[in-house]
C-alpha cells in the first residue's frame, strides 16, 4: 500500500501518523441488487476547509442506503462511480483542520457524513463536517455506537423537535422495534409521553422494555381497532405494507399531527391529513453535532441504549444489505470496517 507524505495538521497532535494513498472502500457502479456491492481499492478522500478525516471502524447501514443502491433514495444525487455508500461512522480523527479544533487527532468521535456528496462511510477512512460530529459515547464500543447517528437523529428530529414529547401526550410510534424506531420509543417515553408501538410479536416484551405503555402486535390486530384519541402518529411505514399511514389517520384526535417519515412511501399523506382535521409534516434527519453529543450523554447515562441486531465485516455488506432488505430487524445492523 503507497503512503501518502505526512500531513501537519494530521500530526499536530499525533507525531508519525501517516495517511495511505488508498483504502479499501465498499462500492457500486450501478443502481442493481445487493450483488452490485463489491469491495474495491479507491483513494483516500481528502479533507477540506472544516471537514475532519476519520479513520473507520465501524459503519451503520440505513434502509436510505439500500434504497440508494438499488436507484432510489438519494441516488438521484450521486455524481460519478462507482460509488460509496454509507452515513453513519465510528471511528478515530486523523487529520483535523487546525491545531486547536475541538476534534484532534485521536479523538474518538461518531457522526454523519453528507453522502452522497461525499463518499460514503462504507469505508476504512471518510471526510466529516466538523459540525456533524460528536465524541463517541465512552460506555459504547465503536460498533454500538455506528448504530446510533443517522436513525437517533431521525428519532430525536421527529419525537423531541417535532412531536415536542411531553407528560400527558399520547404518542404511535409504528415499527417501534426497527432502527428509528426503537430510538423514538424511548425518547418520548424519557420525555414524559405515554407511548404506544407496533411491532410483531417477538418485540412485544422488549418495546416494553424500552419505555412503550401500551404494544400492539401488528400480526394479529389491526392498530385502528384497539387504538384511539392519539395525539401524534409516527408513522415510520407509510403505504407501502397494509395502507398504515392511511389506517393512522383514523386513531389521531382532531388537531392531531401526523409524521410521515419515510420518503415517497405516501404521497397523498397531507392532503389525506388536512381533509380530516389533521395536522402533517415530513421529515427529513438533520445531521446536527450537537443533538448527537446530548443523544451521548443519554447514551452514557443509561437513560437510552442502541442495539445492534447484527454485525457483519467489510466484505460483507452485500450480505448486510440482503439482510436489511428482508425487514426484521431489531434495532441496527453494523459493518465492522476496521480493527478499532
Amino acid at each position: 500500500m503507497r503512503f501518502r507524505s505526512t500531513r501537519p495538521e494530521a500530526t499536530a497532535d499525533s507525531p508519525g501518523v501517516v495517511i495511505p494513498e488508498t483504502m479499501r472502500a465498499v462500492v457500486f457502479d450501478a443502481p442493481g441488487d445487493a450483488d452490485a456491492l463489491r469491495v474495491a481499492s479507491v483513494s483516500t478522500p481528502d479533507p477540506i476547509l472544516s471537514e475532519v478525516l476519520v479513520r473507520v471502524v465501524a459503519a451503520g447501514i440505513n434502509p436510505i442506503d439500500a434504497k440508494t443502491r438499488a436507484g432510489r433514495g438519494a441516488a438521484g444525487a450521486i455524481t460519478g462511480w462507482p460509488a460509496t455508500l454509507g452515513y453513519d461512522f465510528s471511528g478515530v480523527v486523523v487529520a483535523a483542520p487546525y491545531e486547536s479544533h475541538p476534534f484532534p487527532p485521536g479523538t474518538e468521535v461518531f457522526g454523519m457524513t453528507p453522502t452522497p456528496r461525499t463518499p460514503g462511510t462504507y469505508a476504512e477512512y471518510t471526510v466529516v463536517p466538523s459540525l456533524s460530529l460528536a465524541r463517541k459515547p465512552a460506555s459504547l464500543s465503536h460498533v454500538e455506537a455506528a448504530g446510533v447517528p443517522l436513525a437517533a437523529l431521525t428519532a430525536w428530529g421527529v419525537v423531541v423537535e417535532t412531536a415536542l414529547a411531553h407528560a400527558g401526550q399520547r404518542i404511535l410510534i409504528h415499527a417501534g422495534s426497527g432502527g428509528v424506531g426503537h430510538f423514538a420509543v424511548q425518547f418520548a417515553a424519557y420525555f414524559g409521553a405515554h407511548v404506544i408501538a407496533t411491532g410483531s410479536s417477538r418485540n412485544l416484551d422488549w418495546l416494553r422494555e424500552l419505555g412503550a405503555a401500551e404494544v400492539v402486535d401488528h400480526t394479529t390486530a389491526r392498530f385502528e381497532d384497539v387504538v384511539a384519541d392519539v395525539d401524534v402518529v409516527v408513522d415510520l411505514i407509510g403505504n407501502v405494507a397494509d395502507d398504515t399511514g392511511t389506517r393512522s389517520l383514523e386513531v389521531v384526535r382532531p388537531g392531531g399531527l401526523l409524521i410521515e417519515v419515510p420518503t415517497g412511501a405516501w404521497p397523498g399523506f397531507r392532503d389525506a391529513a388536512a381533509a380530516r382535521g389533521i395536522r402533517s409534516t415530513g421529515y427529513k434527519v438533520v445531521p446536527d453535532g450537537g443533538a448527537l453529543a446530548t443523544i451521548a450523554r443519554l447514551l452514557d447515562s443509561g437513560a437510552v441504549r442502541v442495539f445492534v441486531d447484527r454485525v457483519f465485516d467489510l466484505e460483507q455488506a452485500a450480505a448486510a444489505h440482503r439482510e436489511l432488505e428482508k425487514a426484521h430487524t431489531r434495532g441496527k445492523i453494523v459493518l465492522r470496517v476496521s480493527d478499532d
